[in-house]
This record gives C-alpha cells, structure tokens and sequence, in this order.
C-alpha cells in the first residue's frame, strides 16, 4: 500500500489533491448540513466553481443528497467516511506520526484527525474519531467515566446509535461547572448512555465546593451510589483544559488566576493545574475521580486538540495515568516540535 502511495504521488500528484478536496468537502458537509456551495468555498478554501463540481460528483455516487436548503450527507455517505479516513491517514502518511509520537509519550496508542482544520472543526472531528474509538471498544459490562467540555460533548454528539441496546453503564466523572448545560459531564454522560441504549448515573454536585463541605456531601446515599459505581469504572474519556480558561470557568478571581498563572499553571485535568514541566502547581477541592484514580482504571483516553493546547496536552498526560490519546494532525506536529522532532508533511 505504502509503495502505492509513493507511486501515486510521484505520477498523478493531482489524484492525491483531489481525494483530499473532496474529503474535505464531504467532511465539512458532515458538519455545516445542510450547507451551501459559498459557505463550503469558504470552509474549505476551495473555489466555488470546483466545489459545485465536486458537489454533482459526490450526489452522483450518492454520498450526499443536494436540495434548495444545501448539501447533505447520506447514510451511504456516514458509512463510507471512516474508511476514507483511514485511505487519507495512510495518504498523507499519519501512521508514521502517529507512531513517532506514541513513542515519545510512552502510550499505548495516539489516534490522529487528518487536516489541517480550522477552529471550528477541529473539536467536531476529533470528536466524531473518538465516539467511534470508544464505541468499538465498549462491550457488555463495562463501565465509561466520562468528564465535561466542549470536545467531550463533540463525542457524545458524534456517537452513532447501537443497532442492539448494550449493557454498559456511563457516569460522569466529575462534578459540573455552573457551565452551559451542553458540556457538563452529567449531559455528556446521559447522551452517550442513550444513543448506546445503555444506563448511566448523574452527579448532583459542584466540581469546586469547600473543603469543609466535602465529607458531608459525600456521605450522601444518592451520591455515595454514583461514587461507587465511578471506582468501578473500567473506562475513562477526559479532555484538557487551558489553566486560564478552566479556572475562570471555576469562577476563580482576577487576582486568584494571576496567582496561578504566576505558578507557571499552563494546563487543568480533573482540578489539577499543572505547569509546562508536567508538574501540579495547584490543587482544587472537588467530588469525583482525582489523578491517582487514573492508575486503577484499565482504559484512559484522552481527546484534546488545537494547536494552542499541544504544550497544555503535552504538560498533562503521562504514560502513569494515560494510554490513548486522541488529537489532530496540526496540534500532533506541534506537539512534536515542542519536543524538537520535527517530520515531513
């Protein structure tokens, strides 16, 4: 497959940009449906004139469906974009970077989004990557700790219904945030259970409460349930905040951030803040899973990206705590050149 590749691209290197466009249409699709030929010209940075004629292209194989309101995906379509996924991971040669930084991390795995997305995207499709990882890897028993956030509700939006319901039971791993409703844990946690036909538990609690009301929260019958059903969880899907953002969202003060920032805090997972070096500068007082309850868990994954949060992924997941990470290919190659490996594109 490799040598074919290699062939490819040395004579009929415009096959190569062409899969790729429509890739990135389909993907964008995916995302905006319905959507319009300007709105994906703009997406994409592709003229309108050839994404109208990568639009006739992909009806007629009936990937999308096309209507005054804009472009749709099909079912055919759904169905046929993870196996272009992994044609376009071997294209731009994703394996080989997903490789090298496995090995600098020392996880397990390390699952690369292909493109360099905008903003806006990249979350969607880590998301829509890591509801498949997670959903191939549950099986009947297992019990999924799950955390809030932005790309953690990308997961829960992404995952596609189980044609059977599974025994498996989803609970948040962590108190909520006075956030939106959206990307507390306790929706993720109840929209994945769903969509699996699984059960799932809420935790009616604050992430950040006071220290001397912790005991008596806890102690809790309806709480103390969902505590024990979390020290049973075999799976855990967590992001990574940036320090300055998690913190304000934590409703610290203008002066208590500073005071942070000033630690070197660069990065937050489960109300640890930790520096550039990995090292926790700051601990806060919370209900749920802490750090050293990673170690009992068989199946740690991590889905964060953005190229301004490779130095934050980077401070925070170890192979002591972490086995898989999920990311995009911008915020991996940036990742790796804070470590100073520097790969072709």
């Amino acid at each position: 497959m490799k040598n074919l590749f290699k062939i490819q691209e040395r004579i009929a290197p415009e096959l190569i940009f062409l899969v790729e466009n429509r890739y990135n249409i389909l993907r964008n699709i995916y995302y905006n449906q319905p959507v319009g030929r300007r709105i994906l010209a703009d997406k994409t940075n592709i003229t309108e004139r050839i994404v109208r004629k990568e639009l006739d292209f992909l009806y007629a194989r009936g990937l999308i469906n096309i209507s005054r309101s804009g472009a749709v995906v099909t079912e055919e379509g759904l169905a046929f974009l993870p196996e272009l996924d992994k044609y376009i991971k071997e294209l731009k040669g994703i394996k080989l970077l997903e490789e090298k930084l496995r090995e600098i991390m020392g996880l397990d795995e390390v699952f690369i989004v292909p493109g360099i997305l905008d903003h806006s995207t990249v979350a969607q499709e880590i998301g829509r990557f890591t509801a498949r990882l997670v959903k191939k890897m549950l099986k009947d028993g297992d019990i999924l700790a799950v955390t809030g956030g932005s790309t953690l509700a990308q997961v829960a939006y992404a995952m596609r219904e189980s044609d059977r319901p599974m025994d498996v039971t989803v609970v948040p791993g962590r108190g909520g945030l006075g956030e939106e409703v959206e990307i507390q844990a306790n929706t993720i946690a109840s929209t994945i259970a769903k969509k699996l036909g699984g059960n799932y538990h809420l935790l009616h609690v604050p992430d950040s409460i006071k220290e001397e009301n912790v005991d008596r929260i806890i102690d809790e019958p309806s709480i103390q349930r969902v505590l024990q059903c979390l020290k049973k969880a075999n799976i855990l899907l967590h992001g990574i905040g940036s320090a300055e953002v998690m913190a304000a969202r934590r409703g610290m003060s203008e002066k208590e951030i500073k005071e942070l920032l000033a630690k070197g805090a660069v990065a937050e997972a489960f109300g640890y803040y930790f520096n550039e070096k990995g090292q926790i500068v700051h601990i806060t007082t919370s209900v749920g899973l802490h750090l050293e309850d990673l170690r009992n868990i068989d199946k740690v994954i991590v889905a964060a990206g953005a190229p301004e949060k490779a130095g934050a992924v980077l401070s925070v997941i170890s192979p002591e705590y972490h086995d898989l990470l999920v990311t995009d290919e911008f915020t991996a190659r940036e990742m790796l050149s804070l470590k100073g490996v520097r790969l072709g594109r």
